[in-house]
């Protein structure tokens, strides 16, 4: 029996609907903002101040793995009902949401692994959302672009275990934009038309691998084109791709390279 923390996005019911055609058994904590999934009989709707209902529901199932998939934003704290462990765990949790949505699930896990349940990798039942090294496209990276791109990934190792960048665009070895709280898609639409350069997705320093991965889609794709990204590099193992088909024939259409390295 596996226990999803299911929130926000498509991710998350990719995720439910691979677990779905393999017959495996398991049930739903839904973290989504707006019970995403309150038509599956095996949803349980559960407040993230109530960890004590959460683990007592967990054990009940006899689950000894749990995965985490879709965005769960940052609640309300105030408003918060707690239960006994919630008020036991829940100053751990507020002071990780001060690092932003991402730390705040960092710190659900630790306290889950306190109570000897294992976090296993968001795309564990999902190996083919994820991409290895190699180009995937006609267009491949030229020699201007392949200077950009070292200069990104440099740019990448400089950062501190407290930034939060997950994108960068790089343009003629100049970073022209980083990757904020907002996302990917705020950032491109700050850049002016035709920018001619390289977006550069990876995982943030010393980010648990196993949950919020960096994620494109055929939107990503989409915002490339409008603002004249050339291309998309990610980092091997280290991502997540929807739509993947039908976002390498869009990039192959409009002249797109897309990296893995």
């Amino acid at each position: 029996m596996i226990g999803l923390f299911l929130g926000d996005t498509d991710f998350s019911e990719i995720v439910l609907n691979k677990i779905k055609r393999l017959k495996k058994k398991y049930f739903i904590i839904d973290f989504s903002k707006n019970n995403k999934f309150k038509n599956n009989m095996y949803s349980n709707r559960i407040s993230i101040g109530k960890f004590g209902k959460i683990l007592n529901l967990i054990k009940e199932k006899n689950s000894k793995k749990v995965l985490f998939a879709g965005k769960i934003a940052k609640p309300k704290f105030s408003s918060l009902r707690l239960d006994f462990k919630g008020f036991y765990y829940m100053p751990s949790v507020i002071k990780a949401a001060k690092k932003g949505d991402a730390a705040i699930v960092k710190s659900i896990i630790n306290i889950l692994n306190k109570e000897d349940i294992k976090v296993i990798s968001s795309i564990y039942f999902n190996p083919e959302l994820s991409l290895k090294s190699g180009n995937y496209t006609k267009l491949k990276p030229n020699k201007k672009d392949l200077v950009s791109i070292k200069k990104g990934i440099k740019y990448f190792n400089k950062f501190s275990d407290l930034d939060h960048v997950q994108a960068l665009v790089v343009n003629n070895s100049k970073v022209i934009a980083r990757e904020g709280r907002d996302g990917t898609k705020k950032m491109l639409s700050k850049l002016k038309k035709k920018t001619q350069g390289v977006l550069i997705k990876f995982p943030k320093k010393k980010q648990d691998l196993r949950m919020d991965l960096p994620t494109i889609g055929l939107q990503t794709f989409k915002d490339c084109k409008k603002y004249g990204v050339k291309g998309i590099v990610l980092k091997s193992k280290k991502n997540i791709i929807l739509d993947k088909v039908k976002c390498i024939k869009f990039a192959n259409r409009n002249n797109i390279f897309m990296k893995v390295i």
